[in-house]
C-alpha cells in the first residue's frame, strides 16, 4: 500500500471562552477546551464514497480501518494507494481489487453516533455474510488492564471530556489508543493503525468507551477481532450476534469488575 499523506495534523482541541453559570447566577469567565470537528470526503476508485466527520488526526488510519471493518477490503494488499490532501479534507483511495462496484446509488445513511457522517455507496451495505470469529483463550487481567487505562483517562478526553476512546490490547498490554468524536471512528482508527503496524487482529482485544450497538459488533466481526469489550452496555441484538459469530463479548468493564455476555471457549477465570 502506497500512502501519500500531505496533511499536517491539525490541533484537535480549541480553547473557547464562556461564562460560568452557577445556581447563584453567573460567576465570571470560563475557558474550556472543546473538540475540533473535521470533515473529510473520501473517494474510492475515483467515485465519491463517504463523508467522515472526525477529529483532525490519524486520518489514514481512519480510512484504512473503515474500509476493513466494513468488509470492503480484506487487508492492506487490497489497497494500492491512499492520498490525503494538504488540508485533510479529501482522501482518495485506489483499490487493487476491482470487484467493488463503486457507483453512487442508493440512499445516504448516517451511522448511529457520528453526526454528519454519510455513506454514498450501496457497497457499504453488502448482504454478504461474514465469517465467524475464531475464539482465543483470554485472561481477565487483559480486560482489567484496558479498564484501568480508560479510568486513567486519555489525552483528548482529559482535555475536553468529549471524546470516545478505543484501545487495542495484546496479551494484557495496551498497544494502541485512539480517540475521536465518535466511537465508530475511534474503533476504525485503532483497526487501521493495527493493520499498518502489522498487528494480527486475530490475537487482539479491543476495548471501547462507547455503547455497542449492532454496527459496532459487526465491525469487530468483519475485522476478525476475537474479543470485544466496553465500559458501557450492549443491546440484546448485540449479544445475539456475538453468540452467533463466536465473538467474546465483555461489557460494563471497570477496573474491578465486568460482565461476560459471551465466552465461546467457556473457560473458568
Amino acid at each position: 500500500m502506497n500512502v501519500i499523506d500531505r496533511y499536517r495534523e491539525g490541533e484537535p482541541v480549541e480553547l473557547c471562552e464562556g461564562e460560568l453559570l452557577t445556581p447563584a447566577g453567573l460567576a465570571g469567565d470560563a475557558a474550556r477546551g472543546v473538540l475540533v470537528e473535521h470533515a473529510m470526503e473520501v473517494t474510492v476508485n475515483t467515485v465519491p464514497t463517504m463523508r467522515v466527520v472526525c477529529t483532525p488526526d490519524h486520518l489514514v488510519d481512519l480510512v484504512v480501518g473503515r474500509l476493513y471493518t466494513e468488509g470492503i477490503v480484506g487487508g492492506l494488499d487490497d489497497i494500492e494507494d491512499i492520498y490525503v490532501c494538504d488540508q485533510g479534507t479529501r482522501a482518495s483511495v485506489l483499490l487493487s481489487c476491482h470487484h467493488a462496484d463503486f457507483s453512487r446509488q442508493g440512499v445516504e445513511t448516517v451511522p448511529s453516533c457520528c453526526t454528519g457522517n454519510r455513506v454514498y455507496n450501496r457497497y457499504f451495505t453488502s448482504d454478504e455474510r461474514p465469517a465467524k470469529v475464531k475464539p482465543i483463550p483470554w485472561e481477565a487481567a487483559w480486560v482489567f488492564a484496558a479498564a484501568r487505562a480508560f479510568a486513567e483517562d486519555s489525552p483528548l478526553h482529559k482535555a475536553t471530556t468529549g471524546t470516545h476512546s478505543c484501545y487495542l490490547v495484546l496479551g494484557g498490554t495496551v498497544t494502541i489508543c485512539r480517540e475521536d468524536l465518535g466511537r465508530h471512528n475511534a474503533f476504525d482508527k485503532v483497526v487501521g493503525a493495527a493493520l499498518r503496524e502489522g498487528i494480527d487482529l486475530r490475537d487482539a482485544l479491543i476495548f471501547s468507551s462507547g455503547r455497542l450497538p449492532v454496527d459496532m459488533v459487526m465491525k469487530a466481526i468483519h475485522a476478525g477481532v476475537p474479543i470485544l469489550a466496553t465500559k458501557a452496555v450492549p443491546t440484546d441484538e448485540t449479544i445475539r450476534l456475538a453468540r452467533e459469530f463466536d465473538l467474546t463479548l465483555i461489557c460494563q468493564a471497570r477496573p474491578d469488575s465486568a460482565v461476560v455476555y459471551n465466552d465461546p471457549l467457556g473457560e473458568k477465570r
